[in-house]
């Protein structure tokens, strides 16, 4: 399975020529706007409805002509850490396909609990918000991972200036909790996920330098 982020928390994911867009955004600072791709995809996956994860209309649904390689469940969460009373509901999708699976977090605020990290499974890769602020945080995110214990982690909805929400942290506290040889950070945008990646892996966004 291709995984590419494309910035904040939107990933493309691939398979067998199949694609899925996960939390594509509008509106959020420094990111070039996500319709200038002009993407062209199978299907889309919002985890709420938030305008930095739920701008569908940034991409073309094309009918697939073949059939959807993905198994993709969902798992109910919360938007914050007061049941939702505070940001609403939250939808963690989980992709399985090319004997692997990921889980798209979204918009996390709390942790896990025990029947959540069983309805999501065994992981290969999870992707995880690490910011703070509108999500979990650098610390509760690793603690999120050692609850679902994937194979890989890659961060997700974090400044790095000038892109990125204005009140959300790096990604460099959630790195730092991480041994050094465990944080590979990537050439490019994309990541191949085949069960093999273990730690944490950094995608590069495709306009940094």
């Amino acid at each position: 399975m291709k995984l590419t982020w494309l910035g904040h928390a939107c990933f493309l994911a691939e398979q067998d020529g199949y694609t899925i867009l996960l939390d594509p955004y509008t509106g959020v600072e420094g990111y070039p706007p996500l319709a200038e791709r002009k993407l062209r995809v199978h299907k889309i996956l919002c985890s709420h409805g938030h305008f930095d994860h739920n701008a569908a209309d940034q991409a073309e649904v094309i009918p697939a002509g073949i059939p959807c390689p993905f198994e993709i469940r969902a798992v109910e969460t919360f938007h914050d850490g007061q049941g939702g009373a505070l940001r609403g509901t939250n939808t963690i999708h989980i992709l399985s396909a090319g004997g692997v699976t990921i889980a798209h977090l979204g918009d996390l605020g709390h942790q896990l609990s025990a029947e959540q990290v069983k309805a999501i499974g065994p992981l290969d890769a999870v992707l995880i918000p690490v910011g703070g602020f509108y999500t979990v945080d650098a610390a509760e995110a690793k603690a999120v991972c050692e609850a679902l214990k994937p194979k890989c982690a890659v961060p997700m909805h974090y400044r790095h200036a000038p892109c990125g929400l204005p009140n959300v942290a790096g990604v460099e506290d959630f790195l730092a909790l991480w041994p050094a040889p465990e944080v590979r950070r990537l050439e490019g945008p994309s990541l191949e996920v085949d069960g093999s990646a273990r730690g944490v892996m950094v995608p590069k966004f495709r306009e940094e330098t």
